[in-house]
């Protein structure tokens, strides 16, 4: 085995998708051109990992060769892939922070309709936790700050998710909760 396999990388992200409890694909980023360098084997990867995942009980699972934490609410599953060697703690911060910004913008309705109604906040959301597999961000409120000021300065996006970070909310108690 050469040293370079197993020197740190900054590039710790090979892929991030979100699954309905169908296994279907609702979102999906691949970071590493040379894993799964087609749609089909993208999406046999994802089924793969699905079938090995949707029963279980735990948060890592180890599928071809990858590294792979989970979590599953109502009818959704995240999933962040990573090498067979990468650190979990730094892959589950990933997850962690998906998980908790999306809940945020999707104001605790984690679930398939509530997430596919808000599609531009949640690849906000993923871009501003990893950029080309490498993480960037790791704090949710961080996150939500930033997607906040992108959503300000680019205002096409939906007034729903604008909304909701700027705290224009009916029945919102504490605004520090985002900030």
């Amino acid at each position: 085995m050469d040293s370079t396999s197993m020197e740190p990388s900054l590039y710790t992200v090979k892929a991030v998708f979100i699954l309905d409890n169908d296994g279907n694909r609702l979102l999906s980023k691949y970071y590493d051109s040379e894993l799964y360098p087609s749609m089909k084997e993208q999406k046999n990867f994802e089924r793969n990992v699905f079938n090995k995942t949707h029963k279980a009980d735990n948060e890592i699972a180890f599928v071809e060769g990858m590294t792979i934490v989970y979590k599953s609410s109502i009818d959704l599953f995240f999933y962040v892939v990573g090498s067979a060697q990468e650190n979990e703690l730094m892959l589950m911060s990933v997850l962690n922070c998906l998980f908790d910004s999306l809940s945020q913008i999707l104001r605790k309705n984690v679930e398939r309709r509530c997430l596919l109604d808000n599609m531009e906040g949640v690849f906000l959301v993923v871009d501003e936790i990893i950029d080309g597999g490498v993480i960037l961000e790791s704090d949710p409120a961080q996150v939500l700050q930033k997607v906040n000021y992108r959503l300000m300065s680019e205002p096409a996006y939906g007034f729903v998710l604008f909304d909701y970070i700027t705290g224009n909310l009916e029945g919102q108690t504490d605004r520090n909760q985002l900030l």
